[in-house]
């Protein structure tokens, strides 16, 4: 049995597809589906059991022995959520207490932090799971420090030798995009964010730059395509002695204005962009740049190739946007 905490939601209902795919294991998926159309993200799954996190802990109890892993991906991760007690009890505190119960009955652990922890990039990208350079990095955001606190905290615990699951990984999601994000409203993708555009416009809106190395549409981001993500974290659950904290991001970084230009080409459509301005409440704590240092996913022995910005949103757009059925 795998069980995938906030496996409705946009990663994770992608990795619940390619379990269901590879694996011959009942799947459980733990998360609140709520009032909008997130439960169709799983509408083309078999389920074994759908659980709310208010039962969690009381389904895994009674189901000790059945289990293999969980892939913990639920959380809050709207990065506006300005309630940090919110996030905090569900970020950090739940991660913690599903962290011992892995602990304690020695069960593998995958979890989503997230690159939001990096701040403003000023500390580099670099995925090193040590105390001393965690504690140097300042999330922008209260999710972000949600998810770095909680990295910092499985950190010390490994650096005084304290118990920890067999596998403990802890993944930094950069800018991820493809199907099943449609629930997440102002929080999705750029290219979802364009395409909706594109709909009642002949034009796409991008931010203007208030930072003077970069240009309007020239602001960078490692946008990396879901299937990558998927690709990683089953590689993971097939590789149990690999345990860490690591970057999940092609390694390098792309322009929103190229990440237009691949919407249009997959339309085939002529690029038409106009350049809006940004919210004032955002200016300041806008990333200009991010880029996943990937050496050490590699130097563990994941090789795949990532897929290009232009192959992914081609994919994207063509085998799920455009469709009747937008969903996997």
């Amino acid at each position: 049995m795998l069980v995938i905490t906030g496996g409705a939601g946009f990663i994770g209902s992608n990795l619940v597809a390619r379990l269901e795919q590879e694996t011959q294991e009942p799947l459980v998926v733990i998360d609140v589906l709520g009032k909008d159309e997130k439960w169709k993200n799983l509408r083309q799954r078999n389920l074994a059991e759908l659980v709310p996190p208010s039962h969690m802990f009381s389904f895994l109890n009674s189901h000790v022995a059945k289990i293999k892993a969980i892939f913990h991906l639920g959380a809050i991760s709207t990065t506006t959520e300005k309630d940090a007690d919110l996030v905090i009890e569900n970020n950090l505190n739940l991660s913690s207490n599903l962290l011992e119960w892995c602990t304690d009955h020695q069960k593998q652990f995958i979890y989503a932090s997230s690159a939001a922890t990096y701040g403003d990039g000023s500390q580099g990208f670099e995925d090193d799971n040590q105390v001393m350079t965690l504690k140097k990095l300042l999330p922008l955001n209260v999710y972000g420090w949600s998810k770095h606190a909680f990295d910092l905290r499985i950190a010390t615990l490994a650096e005084a030798r304290k118990p920890l699951p067999p596998q403990c990984v802890g993944l930094k999601f950069f800018n991820v995009y493809g199907p099943n994000e449609y629930h997440k409203g102002g929080q999705q993708s750029v290219v979802s964010h364009i395409f909706d555009t594109l709909k009642s416009y002949s034009h796409a809106r991008l931010f203007k730059s208030y930072h003077p190395h970069y240009q309007d549409g020239g602001q960078l981001r490692d946008f990396i395509w879901v299937d990558d993500c998927v690709d990683i974290m089953f590689w993971l659950y097939q590789n149990p002695q690999v345990s860490g904290l690591f970057n999940v991001g092609t390694g390098k970084a792309r322009s929103f204005l190229d990440l237009a230009n691949a919407v249009f080409q997959a339309l085939n459509r002529p690029s038409k962009i106009k350049f809006i301005e940004m919210p004032e409440n955002l200016r300041e704590k806008y990333q200009y740049y991010t880029q996943a240092q990937t050496s050490r996913l590699h130097a563990i022995g994941y090789q795949k190739p990532f897929t290009s910005l232009e192959e992914g949103v081609k994919q994207y757009i063509q085998n799920y946007l455009i469709q009747p059925n937008p969903y996997r």
